[in-house]
């Protein structure tokens, strides 16, 4: 059976809980999303505004909080907020992901050759066993063991061969500060810890962003030969529109083509949009250029039936809050309005005690 772009969109819309509020425990989302991105520490909040029914920043803080979730470095090496459960069987499996990084052609790679890895986990451990620290902190430490190589060197390092988590107050809402390290086994000490499996992280993500291909597993992942696995799985099979085989669970439902889809503001960093290899599902290649950056920043978007049709941006001050809408090419009126009244919404959660405008910006 081949599946429209449409259904497609439609799918993805609906496991990612955005054809409609949902009303659920917000650590049942985080573990139903299979993660949010975190790559800065405000996205995951975002992400759970615009899909779950009345949810409040504490509501996620207070997970970060008790340790029932943590940010870490996780699939394609980029920093998600996952359950804690899932921390300790996901990052095993996706560990190949900072090997590579530390074989790859950079500044860090000449001075690291000269270093035994296992000798500076060890030690790294050890300092941690002792208590958290910040990144500046522990470089300068490590510089002390090793002071022929420098701390940046020395950090890229421990994070690529260490499971380490960010602690808070590092992505509790409205803190600030950089990061502060932990060994995810100390942080988590009395978690159980799954047993690694690479069938049940294809499973996770399927239910999360399927149908997809093996292509589109990999590259949410980051990680290779997944097409071993998923072959000796029971799933479903379908077609998408070029004909490439798109794989799913068994189980799971599609919505029909005509399902109607909410206008929305998704936040910066949303996963519906770096989930896929093949990602036109959700947005078209030349608006993908718009919205991920060179440096790649992902901004907020504008979703109108289902698919990125611009961006929005904030700015701040003490005693305001403006939001720009920017759409990619002229939207109807009952669109422009259901942006702005979202847009209003958002604010009002975002920036509660401020005055706010939202702006409507000419098509571009």
């Amino acid at each position: 059976m081949r599946l429209s772009r449409r259904v497609l969109n439609r799918a993805t819309l609906d496991r990612q809980l955005l054809l409609k509020p949902a009303k659920m425990p917000v650590l049942d989302a985080v573990t139903h999303l299979a993660g949010l991105q975190a790559q800065a520490p405000f996205p995951p909040y975002y992400a759970l505004w615009c899909r779950l029914r009345g949810f409040r920043p504490d509501d996620l803080a207070s997970l970060l909080l008790d340790r029932s979730v943590v940010r870490m470095v996780l699939m394609r090496g980029t920093v998600h907020l996952v359950p804690a459960a899932d921390a300790l069987a996901w990052r095993p499996l996706v560990q190949i992901v900072m090997d590579r990084a530390l074989t790859a052609a950079n500044q860090h790679r000449e001075p690291l050759a000269k270093l035994d890895h296992d000798a500076v986990a060890r030690t790294t451990g050890e300092l941690l066993r002792e208590r958290p620290y910040s990144s500046d902190q522990l470089g300068k430490a490590l510089v002390e063991h090793y002071p022929e190589t420098p701390a940046g060197s020395l950090m890229f390092l421990v994070r690529a061969i260490l499971p380490l988590v960010q602690i808070p107050p590092r992505g509790v809402w409205g803190k600030a500060g950089q990061p502060i390290y932990q060994v995810a086994d100390h942080w988590l000490d009395g978690v159980p810890a799954p047993k690694p499996s690479a069938a049940e992280l294809v499973r996770r993500y399927l239910a999360a962003f399927g149908p997809a291909t093996v292509a589109d597993v990999q590259a949410w992942a980051g990680v290779t030969k997944l097409g071993e696995v998923i072959e000796g799985m029971d799933l479903r099979t379908y077609l998408d529109p070029e004909g490439r085989t798109l794989y799913d669970l068994p189980d799971a439902t599609l919505p029909g083509e005509d399902t109607p889809a909410p206008t929305k503001l998704l936040g910066p960093f949303d996963q519906t949009l770096l989930a896929y290899a093949e990602r036109t599902r959700m947005i078209s290649d030349e608006h993908r250029k718009r919205v991920i950056t060179i440096n790649g920043l992902v901004k907020g978007t504008l979703l109108v039936d289902g698919r990125v049709r611009g961006i929005w941006e904030t700015t701040t001050t003490r005693e305001s809050a403006t939001l720009v809408l920017t759409p990619f090419e002229r939207l109807a009126k009952r669109d422009t309005a259901a942006l702005e009244s979202a847009g209003r919404k958002l604010l009002a959660w975002a920036e509660p005690g401020k005055t706010h405008e939202v702006v409507s910006g000419d098509p571009g």
